[in-house]
């Protein structure tokens, strides 16, 4: 049976017998050629028009910009200013499905547009942006990528550091090397940055164009506004993020993917859907984490209509398949330094990067005066996506729609949340919701619980998978810092024009604990860390209960005080093994420095 083009249903699913065709004689005008085209449903106009509406969001930024440097650019976004509300008009008068189909397809063409803008005025790349476009020009020359540390390009203030709770910084390549690959032909022709930003804006855009194809025609102006239209994923796209080279390809994976290997076959869609997966584990780490979610449910899907053997042979299939693309795209770095490669492909999840985001982490980086167990959010990461898996094969039909969401959660809970890892697959969401619908799950296998039937059972028991999650939180941030720190003189000096810094602190320091700790500093005014303070005098491991005096001085020789009002600056001291964080402030008026 077909789709509907248009609301995406399959039609002829009610019918209990098929009829042969009747042909109509020659001088009788087909029904459905005689009847006018249905009117829109008024949700599908609201679609629209907040994807109309959507592209104003960071438009006149761009405009502001291109007047100063590019006027022709500048006067682009100024006719799409005029198609924007062309858009808004059609949106809310045209009366037929298939004219606001039409509308919808100018609205992508409009945010094509002005991402492409975007694109020409800023297109420098931030340091994921940079190290993959090293990449690219160290596979041309056919350099190994992985365990070579570039720190000449982080000499830029827009390129940042990933500092590490060590008391370093990572200047190595950290991402599967598909969107290096991809970029390095274009590297070959634009020799900068530009060549990892095209490759991923490109990838987005091709992306938005499949999403906005394969979704029911009244979803399509949501995949623009998703994608395109608020502007964050653009911007991503932009600084060279490899996640989106992944999010691209996990498109047609996840759009429909209850249907993968339905009747027992892959056939030719099956097939690209597994290597789709497949390279997008091979352009992010990202997609490791929604890789199982999916097996889980196509499994149960099958399961529910082909039996264990079959669908296990299936879901089989489809594993290897994807396994396969993963492992050619990888094959060349595995053969030229195999535990290089390991180490790079691990290291976002490895290399114990100093806490940031908005997750449950803040509570013992912003809130608190630090937590001697920060390993334990870690913990909690992990326990919270095996809980998440474990539910979702046991509830399967209640979690399957919600399976594109579910991987991100366990991010919340890691020692590094930053909302790009929760934001930048949401059109993944979008593609769920369209296409996987409850009742295309309703008949999916689920394992049979004995004395678990109601729901007040049902309940309990997935509270009882998440709970270790929530328990090792708890531990983290009630857990006390692990150093008592007195801060006894602030050095504080005036730049020209009217810049007021510090240029050293002496602190005393006093370890609380049992085990030894080794102390690195830095300051924060907000949610971000400054460079490491250098240790003038002090021991660089402190001892069980032990104490010491050290004499701090700031990075670059001075560092600068907030201009708020009420300025508040806290030293920070962490430490890698164990991972710890102690926190203090910093007296800044003139009674204390």
């Amino acid at each position: 049976m077909d789709d509907d083009p248009y609301t995406g249903a399959r039609t002829g699913a009610a019918a209990a017998v098929e009829l042969p065709p009747v042909t109509a004689p020659p001088h009788i005008v087909p029904l459905r050629a005689r009847l006018p085209d249905a009117a829109p449903p008024q949700w599908h106009r609201g679609m629209t028009l907040i994807a109309t509406i959507s592209l104003f969001i960071g438009t006149r930024a761009a405009w502001t910009s291109a007047m100063l440097s590019t006027p022709p650019v500048a006067a682009v976004i100024s006719v799409c200013y005029a198609g924007i509300f062309v858009a808004g008009v059609l949106t809310l008068g045209v009366r037929t499905r298939r004219a606001l189909t039409r509308v919808d397809a100018g609205v992508l063409v409009l945010a094509v547009t002005l991402v492409l803008c975007g694109y020409w005025l800023n297109h420098a790349g931030t340091d994921e942006g940079v190290l993959t476009a090293q990449a690219a020009g160290e596979i041309l020359h056919g350099h190994p990528i992985y365990g070579q540390p570039w720190p000449w390009l982080f000499d830029t203030p827009r390129v940042g550091i990933t500092k590490t709770m060590s008391g370093g910084a990572d200047y190595t390549y950290g991402y599967p090397p598909l969107t290096a690959l991809l970029a390095a032909p274009v590297h070959a022709v634009l020799h900068s940055t530009a060549a990892a930003t095209l490759v991923t804006t490109g990838a987005l855009l091709a992306g938005t164009v499949v999403l906005w194809l394969l979704l029911p025609a009244p979803w399509r102006s949501a995949a623009t506004a998703v994608c395109l239209g608020f502007g964050f994923l653009p911007s991503y796209a932009r600084d060279g993020y490899p996640a989106i080279t992944a999010l691209a390809l996990l498109v047609p994976v996840v759009v429909r993917w209850h249907r993968t290997g339905a009747g027992g076959r892959l056939r030719r869609h099956g097939a690209l859907r597994a290597v789709c997966l497949g390279l997008a584990c091979a352009a992010q780490q990202l997609a490791w984490f929604l890789a199982p979610f999916l097996l889980i449910g196509i499994y149960a899907v099958r399961r529910g209509e082909l039996g264990h053997r079959q669908a296990l042979a299936t879901t089989a299939r489809y594993a290897g398949t994807a396994f396969l693309a993963w492992l050619l795209t990888n094959t060349y770095f595995i053969a030229q330094a195999p535990g290089a490669w390991l180490a790079g492909s691990l290291l976002p999840l490895t290399q114990k990067a100093i806490l940031h985001g908005q997750g449950v982490m803040g509570i013992s980086y912003y809130f608190t005066d630090g937590s001697s167990r920060l390993d334990y959010y870690s913990y909690a990461s992990v326990l919270l996506l095996l809980g998440l898996l474990v539910a979702t094969a046991l509830f399967v039909r209640r979690l399957g729609p919600a399976l594109t969401v579910l991987p991100w959660c366990a991010f919340y809970f890691a020692t590094r949340s930053q909302d790009g890892y929760f934001l930048m697959m949401t059109p993944l969401w979008l593609a769920a919701a369209a296409t996987v619908p409850s009742s295309a799950l309703a008949a999916a296998w689920q394992p049979s619980l004995p004395r678990i039937g109601s729901r007040r059972a049902k309940a309990a028991l997935a509270s009882g998978l998440l709970a270790p999650a929530f328990l090792c939180t708890s531990v983290a941030a009630a857990s006390p810092p692990p150093l008592r720190l007195t801060i006894d003189r602030t050095a504080i000096a005036h730049r020209p024009p009217s810049h007021l810094g510090i240029t050293s602190l002496v602190v005393q320091a006093a370890n609380t604990t049992g085990t030894a700790i080794a102390p690195h500093f830095a300051t924060r005014a907000g949610q971000g860390a400054s460079g490491w303070w250098s240790v003038r005098s002090g021991p660089a491991v402190l001892g069980p209960h032990a104490r010491a005096r050290y004499v701090l001085r700031a990075p670059g020789g001075f560092h600068s005080l907030p201009g708020d009002k009420n300025p508040r600056t806290y030293l920070i001291a962490v430490s890698g093994t164990p991972m710890t964080i102690t926190t203090t402030q910093v007296p800044t008026s003139a009674g204390g420095a």
